[in-house]
C-alpha cells in the first residue's frame, strides 16, 4: 500500500521547507533509511531519509520549491501502484496508521483550525488548552529525555520562557514555550524517555478539565518507560570477616546504601550530579534533603563517606562486590549506533606516519609571541588539513549508497571528549580562516560542547574529522570514521626523542599521527599523497601563512 511522506518538521521552530536537492526520481528503488532529499529549514539544510521501503511513485514538491510542514513531500509504494486517489483526495484517506496517529495529535494541537473541527476520532480541547509534545529537536532524533524540569505544575508560563532541559541523542537543549499559560500536566518526569511528538505538557487556563487529553496522549510515553533499563544498585553481602580484638564479636561489618530511587533512577538536580562525579561520589550513597527525597547540592557537598569498623581497629573488612546499572543516554545510543554502523560498513584501512615537530614548535612560540594570540598544535593541524584537502578532494569526499560526493568546501569535525560520550563540532570552511580565527572557533565550540550548548547545526556538515587525544599523553591510536566522511585523522603527542639528522643522533620531537581511509572512496596512493602535503605544511608551517 501506498505511503504518503509529508514535509517532516527537522527543527523546533520549523514551519515550513524548501526541498534543495532530490536524492531519489520517481521510479528509483527505496530502502529504509536511504536518503530521500535535502530539505532547507530555517535553520541549516538538512538530509531527511526514509522511514518506509518501496518505489518512488510521486514528487509533490520540486528542487527550489517551498511547502508547509505536513504537506505532501512524495509518496512511495508498489511499482505500478495506482496512487490517483491519494493525488486527488490529499493525504488523509491513505497514511498508515502510524501516520494517521500523528495527523490526529496535530488535530488536538491545532483545535482552534478548521482542519480541527472536522475530526470526529480526537475530542476538541477545552479553550485555550494546548498540548505541547516532544519537540524533533535535531534531524536525527527519534526520542527525547527530560534531564530537568525548569517549570512545575500550577505554574504560570510565559512565551519564550524555558520549559525544560531536553536530553536528544547530541545534546542537553534548552526547550522554551511558545504558549503562555498555566502547566496543567506534565507527561514525562525528569529521566522518563519518550518518542518525539509524545505528550511532553499541556499548557491552558487554570483549572481547565484535560482529562480526556491526558488519557488520550498518556499510553506512548507510558509504554517507553516500561522498557526503559532501571537503574538498580546491587551490593553483594560480604562474609563474615576475622575477629581481630574480641571473640565474643563475630558479625562482619556490613554497609547498606540507602539509594535515593523514584520511578526505578536515582532522583537528583543536575548541578548535584555533576558535583558528585567530578568527587567520585556513589549517588545511592547519598540522602537527598531536597524535595521528595531528591538530592541537591548541599548534600553532596556535605556527604561524608560511611566509615567502615576496620578503620577503627575492630575488623578486617572482607572484599564486596559493587556495582550499579546506568541507562544509556541518547548521546550514548547515537554513538553507538553511529560507530558500529561505520566499523562494520566502511573498509577501513590505515596509514600511519610520524613528523619532524622542531620547526612547528618554533612556529607556535614565535606566532604566540604576538599580541592577543594564541593558538595550539591542534590548531596549526586543523588548518594544515584544511588546506591538504582542498589538493586531495577525494579525501574530503562522501561516501552514499547511490553516489560519491566530491566536496569543495572544507568544514572540519573535531572531536571533544564531554562526560557523556564524544560530540564532533565543525568548523566550517577551515581553509579559508587563519590560524587565530581557527583557535578562537575550536575553544568556542569545545567550551560549549562541555558545557552542552551546542546546538544540531553546530554539529552537521563535517567532510573530515580530526581526533586528537595528545594532550592525554597518547603517542598512537586509530579511529572510526565519521561517516559520511571517507577520512579521520588521529593525532598523538608529541613527543622528545632521539632522531637522526644529517647522519648525527640528536634531540628532536616528533608526532605520529594515524589516518583511517573508507577504501569505497580513498585508495591506498591518495591517502599516501595526502598525508605528504600535510607533512609538509606542518613541518614547514610558514607555508601556511603564504
Amino acid at each position: 500500500m501506498a505511503v504518503v511522506v509529508n514535509m517532516p518538521r527537522l527543527s523546533d521552530t520549523m514551519e515550513e521547507g524548501t526541498v534543495a536537492a532530490w536524492l531519489k526520481k520517481v521510479g528509483d528503488k527505496v530502502e529504509e533509511g536511504d536518503i530521500l532529499a535535502e530539505i532547507e529549514t530555517d535553520k541549516a539544510t538538512m538530509e531527511f531519509e526514509s522511514f518506509n521501503e518501496g518505489v518512488l511513485l510521486h514528487i509533490g514538491v520540486q528542487e527550489g520549491e517551498t511547502t508547509k510542514v505536513d504537506e505532501l513531500l512524495a509518496i512511495i509504494g508498489e511499482e505500478g501502484e495506482d496512487i490517483s486517489e491519494l493525488l486527488n483526495g490529499g493525504s488523509e484517506a491513505a497514511e498508515p496508521k502510524k501516520e494517521e496517529e500523528n495527523t490526529k495529535k496535530e488535530a488536538v494541537i491545532q483545535s482552534d483550525s478548521e482542519e480541527s473541527s472536522k475530526s470526529e476520532d480526537v475530542e476538541e480541547l477545552p479553550e485555550g488548552v494546548v498540548v505541547v509534545t516532544m519537540p524533533r529537536l535535531s534531524d536525527t532524533m527519534e526520542e527525547g529525555t527530560v534531564a530537568t524540569w525548569l517549570k512545575k505544575v500550577g505554574d504560570i508560563v510565559e512565551e519564550g520562557d524555558i520549559l525544560a532541559e531536553i536530553e536528544t541523542d547530541k545534546a542537553t537543549m534548552e526547550f522554551e514555550s511558545f504558549q503562555s499559560g498555566t502547566l496543567l500536566e506534565v507527561g514525562l518526569q525528569e529521566g522518563e524517555s519518550a518518542k518525539v511528538d509524545a505528550l511532553l505538557a499541556i499548557i491552558g487556563p487554570a483549572g481547565a478539565d484535560i482529562s480526556g487529553v491526558v488519557a488520550n496522549f498518556k499510553a506512548p510515553a507510558k509504554a517507553i518507560k516500561e522498557n526503559e533499563p532501571k537503574v538498580e544498585a546491587k551490593v553483594e553481602k560480604p562474609k563474615p570477616a576475622s575477629v581481630v580484638t574480641s571473640s565474643a564479636v563475630e558479625k562482619s561489618y556490613e554497609h547498606t546504601p540507602t539509594p535515593v530511587t523514584a520511578n526505578g533512577r536515582v532522583f537528583v538536580s543536575p548541578l548535584a550530579k555533576k558535583l558528585a562525579e567530578e568527587k567520585g561520589i556513589n549517588l545511592t550513597q547519598v540522602k537527598g534533603s531536597g524535595e521528595h527525597g531528591r538530592i541537591v547540592k548541599r548534600d553532596i557537598e556535605n556527604y561524608i563517606p560511611t566509615a567502615s569498623m576496620a578503620s577503627v581497629g575492630k575488623f578486617v573488612p572482607a572484599g564486596q562486590e559493587d556495582f550499579e546499572d546506568m541507562p544509556n543516554s541518547q548521546m550514548r545510543k547515537a554513538i553507538a549506533k553511529a560507530l558500529t554502523n561505520s566499523k562494520f560498513s566502511a573498509p577501513h584501512y590505515y596509514l600511519a606516519v610520524e613528523f619532524d615537530m622542531d620547526n612547528a614548535i618554533a612556529f607556535r612560540q614565535q606566532f604566540n609571541s604576538l599580541p592577543d594570540t594564541k593558538i595550539s598544535f591542534n590548531d596549526m593541524v586543523v588548518k594544515a588539513c584544511a588546506l591538504a584537502l582542498k589538493q586531495h578532494p577525494q579525501v574530503n569526499s562522501q561516501w552514499f549508497a547511490d553516489k560519491m560526493r566530491l566536496n569543495n568546501h572544507v568544514h572540519i569535525g573535531v572531536a571533544v571528549a564531554v562526560p557523556d560520550g564524544l560530540v564532533v563540532p565543525v568548523v566550517r570552511f577551515a581553509n579559508e580562516q587563519s590560524l587565530p580565527q581557527i583557535g578562537v572557533a575550536v575553544k568556542e565550540l569545545a567550551g560549549k560542547a562541555r558545557n552542552k550548548k551546542l546546538t544540531p547545526q553546530e554539529m552537521e556538515g563535517s567532510t573530515f574529522t580530526v581526533s586528537n587525544l595528545g594532550m592525554f599523553g597518547i603517542d598512537y591510536f586509530t579511529s572510526i570514521i565519521n561517516q559520511p566522511n571517507s577520512a579521520i585523522l588521529s593525532v598523538g603527542a608529541i613527543v622528545e626523542k632521539p632522531v637522526v639528522k644529517n647522519g648525527q643522533v640528536v634531540v628532536g620531537n616528533t608526532m605520529k599521527l594515524t589516518l583511517a581511509c573508507d577504501h569505497r572512496t580513498v585508495d591506498g596512493a591518495t591517502g599516501a599523497e595526502f598525508l605528504q602535503t600535510l607533512r609538509a605544511y606542518i613541518e614547514n608551517p610558514v607555508t601556511m601563512l603564504i
